[in-house]
């Protein structure tokens, strides 16, 4: 199915739109629920002020990217890395470096 210049919400439940594709679009404000979005790319998008509650993000990649102003909590970070370093080690040297401050 094709859609092209649609300016209305759609209400979208129990569909299968895997393969599909999603170019020059506004979907800010939309709300995904418990959606299998494995495998997707997002290229040359704008996703300032995302919340992201609960998801799998294992094997994601994110590649040049402005991540200023990122919040994470409460995440497993086993096995993420930040430019090459392990992030627990980068933990571990700041919090060493807390420990040691008068």
């Amino acid at each position: 199915m094709k859609l092209h210049h649609v300016t209305e919400a759609l209400d979208v439940n129990d569909a299968n739109l895997s393969g599909s594709q999603f170019n020059d679009a506004n979907l800010s404000g939309t709300r995904f629920n418990q959606v299998d979005l494995s495998g997707a790319a997002f290229n040359d998008s704008n996703m300032a002020g995302w919340r992201i509650n609960d998801c799998n993000l294992s094997g994601t990649s994110i590649v040049n990217c402005n991540l200023s102003g990122v919040e994470i909590s409460d995440c497993l970070l086993t096995g993420v890395t930040v430019n090459g370093i392990a992030i627990e080690d980068l933990i571990a040297l700041w919090q060493a470096t807390q420990t040691s401050r008068p």
